[in-house]
């Protein structure tokens, strides 16, 4: 029963797992067997090269370990000192039968020897919250250079049983030793990895799917009236800037019509209603997946917070339990804080309007023919890049204000600020990502205005329009530029700088003398893994250690925000990029290889932590899943012309009201979208500025000039044709965001969280061990 198990004696504890029953000792768990390696490495500055304050304080710490039974052992090497630090075994005795005794951790007990990552993860947790007497602990004294570096240590044989297994290049197209991963780096990163590999291996049917939709397009690029229509057209359009712009011929821009048949065609609406209900199940078979594992590994019923508790005893038996607490005040501040930075953000997307509209001005007036005649194109292409470098100033600036917020916060524990954390960094992010593409999706070319009535900026510069047949190839350059530059830059910065660093660190550093024969021999035997070593053998290896890249708690967390990102690209506005699901399963075979290379021989050990899900994104892929219903409905519905075609072919063009034609029902759409404006009547079409003059070629003989709108041509009125569209539109989004909302619950309803395989060995575990547990209680 719950209510004996919970009444442990100060004397079991005391003693480590020892319980007196008639007088006759009984062990209650196994022994842990302590091997001679070294939990965690402290490094620091020797008293010559650090003020006197931080050498004593440097001191005083390493003396409150040792209050706690740890072993030290401290090696000086030129400049810096060494502090070895492993804990005693009464330590993890504690830790084990807690767990034991515990709700929410699962445990199993019949290891003799407890792992080398959880005794990491132990004494990494004690060092943390372990304060001297001013109150300071290691965060704080590493932030006061107190101490240089500290980190837990490689495990040379299961480093490079990693290395010739997984990390490497030539491993890309093999599986991945997920538990070998779990039992080196820990559950956290294992489910890493596991969800990565199962979204790029999920990934193969929308990139093939999204290429058949390409080709789809790219077979219309000869017999498509549209198209035809387009190259063969001798109208001529209005100007796209008041100065330095020229009419010009809609047949000149027969290359920019083919490319926007490519992504917007009939079988987008397919792909885009494919993708939402491929992401709901994307979802619900990584839960299946997962389960597997878990179950596995024995963490079904674990419980961060519940350890976080459990360790605090560990460390200190007599330690207050810190009490949840909500503050409304803090909570209003945070709230007003995240609404003045998303607003903020906001206001770069606005910033990037404008340097688009001036950049389109002043590219139309060059001396450049090629420039003028495409100066929109090139302000778009430009507007993409400067926003990839706003994208990585503002990564930074959204970090440092997320992390200020949840110190605000005052959250009870680590894993509920990692939460906090990671919520509000998501949110920065994707604002940042995603704020111009909202932009370009849903605004460009519907708020410029017309002929006699343009929207301008400080009453000068006119707003952007766009391309008579469509404005969706504008968001697929911005979608491309962006995605393809996110991609290969940072995985070219993400593997040269580690590796840069390393080499450069080994090159400022003196060369040790290698190992000696009975050292290696330690290191290579079975059974005695970490055997205490010769006092050269262990700097050498605390060395190599320490020229590795640092990593810290939220390490992993900006692998899984890149992934997360990348993952809102393939489905957000997949209707617009139909190859993006292609670019994610390329760039992820090379990620995965990419982040263990990097993690196994360029950085250091990562703390290894406990878990059984990947936490709050879970929630923020299933937000994601929803937000990429609306996105491609509207993206769909609003953004491209495939509501316009249809109203067209149905109500206006050669076939409708059901009549048969032996001409294509589109023909003549193009020019059924162009609305006309006079240009002898020079002060009705710009009568906003006098000073702007129309720029009209010598040998043209033009009276009129056509821009994309429905309009009436006397007063530039809208015309009914507009409100029908109008109307159609969101009749088309409400239809289509039921339609895959249903389909999305149908998927996520057909699909059980967790094998039934899974559940059944679960059921017969908890059993066996409820009955094991009524034999020792009847005894």
């Amino acid at each position: 029963m719950p209510g004996h198990r919970r009444q442990p004696s100060i004397e079991l504890l005391e003693l480590m797992g020892v319980v007196r029953e008639n007088g006759n000792e009984q062990t209650s768990l196994p022994p842990v067997h302590t091997p001679l390696s070294y939990d965690y490495v402290l490094v620091a500055k020797t008293s010559n090269n650090q003020d006197k304050g931080a050498f004593k304080k440097q001191i005083e710490y390493i003396e409150e370990l040792k209050k706690k039974n740890m072993r030290v052992t401290r090696i000086v090497d030129d400049d810096l000192i060494f502090y070895g630090i492993q804990a005693p075994k009464e330590i993890f005795e504690k830790y084990r039968y807690l767990l034991k005794v515990s709700d929410a951790c699962n445990w199993s007990s019949d290891q003799s020897n407890m792992p080398l990552s959880t005794r990491i993860r132990i004494v990494h947790f004690i060092l943390n919250h372990t304060p001297i007497h001013s109150g300071e602990g290691l965060r704080d004294l590493m932030k006061m250079k107190v101490f240089e570096a500290r980190f837990c240590l490689h495990e040379k044989k299961k480093q490079r049983e990693l290395k010739e297994t997984w990390a490497r290049w030539t491993a890309c197209l093999q599986g991945q030793p997920i538990t070998a991963v779990r039992n080196y780096f820990g559950e956290k990163v294992a489910l890493y990895y596991l969800w990565l590999g199962w979204y790029t291996y999920l990934l193969i049917p929308p990139a093939l799917i999204g290429i058949i939709v390409f080709l789809y397009g790219l077979a219309f690029f000869n017999t498509s009236p549209l198209i035809k229509e387009v190259c063969e057209a001798d109208t001529v359009m209005c100007p796209l800037c008041d100065t330095g712009c020229k009419v010009w011929q809609l047949s000149g821009t027969c290359t920019y019509a083919k490319v926007s048949l490519l992504f917007d065609n009939n079988g987008t609406v397919l792909f885009a209603m494919f993708m939402a209900v491929w992401a709901t199940l994307f979802l619900e078979f990584w839960k299946r997946h997962r389960a597997s594992y878990v179950c596995e590994w024995k963490v079904s019923d674990w419980c961060e917070e519940e350890e976080e508790l459990i360790l605090e005893i560990v460390n200190n038996a007599k330690c207050e339990p810190k009490e949840h607490k909500h503050s409304y005040l803090r909570s209003t501040l945070v709230l007003i804080c995240v609404t003045v930075m998303i607003l903020l953000i906001i206001g770069l997307t606005h910033a990037l309007v404008v340097f688009r509209v001036i950049a389109a001005g002043l590219m139309a007036e060059g001396s450049w023919d090629f420039l003028r005649s495409h100066s929109n194109s090139g302000a778009m292409m430009l507007g993409a890049v400067l926003h990839y470098l706003i994208i990585i100033v503002m990564t930074r600036v959204n970090r440092i204000v997320a992390m200020k917020l949840c110190e605000i916060e005052e959250t009870r524990s680590f894993a509920a600020t990692e939460k906090s954390f990671t919520v509000k960094m998501f949110t920065f992010q994707f604002f940042t990502y995603f704020s111009s593409l909202f932009y370009v999706a849903f605004f460009l070319g519907r708020i410029n205005g017309h002929p006699g009535g343009y929207v301008r900026l400080a009453g000068k510069w006119r707003l952007e329009e766009c391309h008579p047949s469509g404005c969706l190839t504008d968001l697929f350059i911005q979608m491309a530029i962006i995605m393809v530059l996110k991609q290969t830059i940072n995985n070219i910065f993400e593997f040269t700088g580690p590796w840069l660093s390393r080499w450069l660190k080994r090159r400022r550093v003196k060369k040790l003398q290698r190992k000696c024969a009975h050292c290696y021999l330690k290191e290579e035997s079975e059974g005695k893994y970490g055997a205490e070593l010769c006092e050269n053998c262990k700097l050498k290896d605390w060395l190599n250690n320490y020229r590795l890249n640092n990593v810290d708690s939220f390490s992993l967390f900006s692998e899984f925000l890149e992934m997360v990102i990348q993952f809102s690209f393939t489905t957000v506005f997949v209707a617009a990029f139909p190859l993006a699901p292609l670019l994610a399963l390329f760039n992820n075979i090379i990620e995965i290889r990419l982040d263990a290379i990097k993690m196994v021989t360029l950085e250091r050990r990562l703390v290894p932590k406990k878990t059984n899900d990947i936490g709050v994104w879970t929630d923020v892929l299933e937000a994601i899943g929803v937000l990429a219903v609306i996105t491609n409905g509207l993206v769909i519905g609003v953004s491209s012309d495939f509501i316009p075609r249809l109203v067209y072919r149905y109500r206006y063009g050669p076939c409708a009201n059901g009549t048969v034609t032996d001409i294509d029902c589109m023909v003549g759409y193009i020019s059924n979208t162009l609305s006309i404006a006079r240009i002898n009547e020079h002060n009705f079409i710009y009568n906003e500025s006098s000073a702007s003059q129309m720029t009209i070629p010598g040998d043209w003989n033009v009276t009129y000039c056509s821009y994309k709108d429905y309009r009436s041509n006397e007063d530039y009125s809208l015309t009914p044709q507009f409100w029908l569209i109008l109307a159609v539109r969101f009749a088309f989004v409400i239809l289509f965001e039921h339609v895959v909302v249903i389909c999305k619950f149908i998927a996520a309803w057909f699909v059980p969280s967790a094998p039934m395989q899974v559940k059944n060995d679960r059921l017969f575990d908890k059993l066996q061990r409820l009955k094991e547990e009524l034999s020792s209680f009847e005894v």
